[in-house]
């Protein structure tokens, strides 16, 4: 099976940065896109940066200029380096593989990963 596994969260002082990493593992033969997501306390789960295996970028309003997503295709890792960091931006942070061709079977598949906190306070 897939696994993705994130690190790289913590508590961040407001105006910091904090980089994200997010590794997918198991049989993998490519995968089409991967991303972050969050989600703050008692809110829905919003898109934060997504990018395609040809490295189309797509950032949601709120981090555009502030948030780099970046991928290494042949580690299957996808990056989001976080400056000038927030309040708002404190949440769950999850790692998304979407259209991931896994060895052995003829579909496509999405995977999530465990999710990894990001608290910015003074």
């Amino acid at each position: 099976q897939v696994q993705l596994v994130e690190s790289g969260g913590g508590l961040v002082q407001p105006g910091g940065s904090l980089r994200l990493s997010c590794a997918a593992s198991g049989s993998i033969r490519s995968i089409y896109a991967m991303g972050w997501y969050r989600q703050a306390p008692g809110k829905q789960r919003e898109l934060v940066a997504t990018i395609t295996s040809g490295g189309s970028t797509n950032y949601a309003d709120s981090v555009k200029g502030r948030f780099t997503i970046s991928r290494d295709n042949a580690k299957n890792t996808v990056y989001l380096q976080m400056n000038s960091l927030k309040f708002e931006d404190t949440a769950v942070y999850y790692c998304n593989a979407d259209g991931v061709v896994v060895v052995g079977l003829g579909d496509e598949y999405g995977y999530w990963g465990q999710g990894t906190q990001v608290a910015v306070s003074s």
